[in-house]
């Protein structure tokens, strides 16, 4: 009887923990199309949003940045599934976050172009972290060369749909692609905002994104 509760209460302890950081934790699933037609999602009158649904389900493409109305976060991970175009130079895609509108906010972005290069040091140039206004690529290739971009792993092609999972803690900032468990990009916050808005980013062509999942700590 004694060795009974001893082992049981170990096994006890360990669910409970368990049991906590899964409450901890809020996950919210969103239908980008449907975010669309409940005008939800917010963006500029000279950009373009629309409904696609294919092998990845029904989500929306979009230019520039476009903001999730009443979506706030501030530490926890962010899913996505995105496409690109593979155009040199004129694919950007990936996601804001802890933004307070379309000037100043954080972002982990890819260049699909770059994905099967046979250049070395544009495959270095594949995903990026970016922290505006302060903190454009250009300055941070500048003055910190390859510290806030990198290659990813796995290998992508170029115009095929991906998983892009960010994990935004307090100070870090880690990026893993198509279930991974080896990161892209590991780099430290560039601001002291705690919090805001979450958006979908694309600079030039227009990007593809679906199945947005977002986990938040309480």
């Amino acid at each position: 009887m004694e060795m009974r509760t001893f082992l049981f209460r170990p096994l006890f302890f360990f669910c409970l923990l368990v049991s906590s950081l899964c409450q901890a934790q809020k996950i919210e699933k969103y239908n980008l199309s449907k975010l669309f037609n409940d005008n939800k999602l917010v963006y500029a009158p000279n950009q373009h949003v629309n409904i696609i649904d294919d092998s990845k389900g029904t989500g929306v493409t979009a230019t520039g940045i476009v903001l999730i109305k009443n979506v706030t976060f501030s530490t926890g991970s962010i899913d996505v599934d995105i496409r690109g175009r593979d155009v040199f130079q004129q694919s950007f895609l990936g996601i804001a976050f802890h933004a307070i509108d379309t000037i100043t906010y954080d972002c982990i972005y890819f260049r699909p172009f770059n994905f099967r290069s046979t250049d070395t040091l544009r495959r270095k140039h594949m995903v990026q972290y970016i922290s505006q206004p302060d903190y454009p690529w250009e300055r941070l290739r500048k003055e910190h060369p390859l510290m806030y971009e990198s290659g990813v792993t796995p290998s992508l092609q170029p115009a095929d749909w991906f998983h892009a999972h960010i994990v935004v803690g307090q100070e870090e900032i880690t990026v893993y692609v198509n279930h991974s468990t080896v990161p892209s990009l590991k780099v430290k916050k560039l601001n002291t905002r705690s919090d805001g808005l979450i958006g979908l980013w694309s600079y030039d062509l227009a990007g593809d994104f679906a199945n947005l999942e977002i986990k938040s700590d309480r």
